[in-house]
């Protein structure tokens, strides 16, 4: 497989964003969603803040308060034994069933705008931001979907109660419409497809089961892109493989000769985050033609290799021109790239069944 990444990569990090709320510092601008718009290629960035501690002994946990519109701060002490801060992403309460406590930033999405996909400028303000009780925790991973002139985005919004795939959409990245929540919790990577198929809309999306079934990807259908239906097991985990750990959507899928291509992330049970392929048929996306038995791309640059979450390549959205895939991408759950990859030898590395 050919791949070339981009000279410039990581193409923005989180130096290149001004932190929104004063006190905090950015500590991740990674997994985007893309599309292109009014000439010019729009990340959708999702930003993760920090809030600055005062004191090497305390933990400060954003909480995004409702009812005042304002980012509350709970302290959490270091030597208090309820809970354990190994993990830099949250903190876990051991005296909880569940074990989960607070998230240690607090994400949102902000627009990164450019005229040749390259290089960006970071817009100074959010273009959506945790409003409501489901996202009191934060909103991350944006997923762009164009079908005709409305942009319809797709994100996972966190809260004490689980988390959910929201939606909204937009004609002009300006003003946005609320839509709600579209996959109650636990669910996440939610991508739209970008037109209706045999009368239906079709949409990838992975539950994160807790009691029987694996972190795996499902397929459902509508007839109004709001509520959804007929779910489907797509494909599932493959022990000693590159995807035994678990997997889900990436890019939104895109239409070839030979069926829709999907760029999915799979990861090892050791959390090694690689991307591959699905091809799935093009009048009944339900049905799977060939799959990636080995990576198309994995983490070997340094920049992917090392950062807040090291090893992670996680494909995030496309731009397709003829037969070149511009393919951008998180990385090291830090910081977004984008490489260049063949439709052509992406089709023919996939293993038909």
């Amino acid at each position: 497989m050919n791949i070339n990444r981009y000279e410039n990569n990581p193409l923005i990090t989180p130096t290149d964003v001004k932190p929104y709320h004063e006190g905090y510092e950015v500590i991740g601008a990674f997994n985007a969603g893309i599309t292109s718009y009014n000439g010019e290629v729009l990340m959708l960035l999702r930003v993760a803040e920090r809030p600055i501690s005062p004191s090497a002994n305390i933990v400060l946990a954003p909480v995004y308060n409702p009812s005042t519109q304002v980012v509350d701060l709970v302290e959490l002490r270091t030597d208090d034994e309820r809970y354990d801060f190994s993990d830099p992403r949250f903190v876990r309460d051991v005296t909880l069933s569940s074990g989960f406590a607070y998230l240690t930033s607090l994400s949102y999405v902000r627009i990164a705008r450019s005229k040749d996909g390259r290089q960006f400028t970071v817009d100074d303000k959010p273009f959506i931001y945790p409003s409501q009780q489901l996202e009191t925790f934060g909103i991350e991973d944006p997923r762009v979907t164009q079908i005709g002139d409305t942009y319809y985005i797709c994100f996972s919004a966190v809260s004490p109660v689980g988390i959910g795939e929201s939606m909204v959409s937009t004609k002009d990245f300006a003003t946005i419409t609320h839509h709600g929540m579209i996959f109650g919790p636990d669910n996440k990577d939610v991508l739209i497809f970008p037109e209706k198929v045999n009368g239906k809309y079709y949409a990838l999306h992975r539950p994160t089961l807790k009691s029987i079934g694996n972190p795996e990807i499902w397929i459902a259908e509508s007839d109004n892109l709001l509520y959804w239906g007929n779910h489907k097991h797509l494909v599932g985990l493959r022990e000693g493989m590159w995807d035994s750990g678990r997997i889900g959507g990436g890019a939104v899928p895109f239409r070839t000769e030979k069926g829709w291509l999907e760029l999915y992330h799979g990861a090892t049970k050791e959390h090694r985050y690689c991307m591959g392929a699905l091809l799935l048929d093009l009048n009944d996306p339900t049905k799977v033609i060939a799959r990636s038995d080995t990576p198309i791309m994995e983490p070997e640059a340094d920049y992917e290799r090392n950062g807040f979450f090291g090893d992670v390549v996680f494909s995030c959205g496309v731009l397709v021109e003829g037969d070149k895939v511009c393919m951008y991408y998180g990385i090291a759950d830090t910081s977004m790239a984008c490489a260049e990859l063949s439709v052509q030898e992406i089709l023919a590395s996939l293993t038909y069944y």
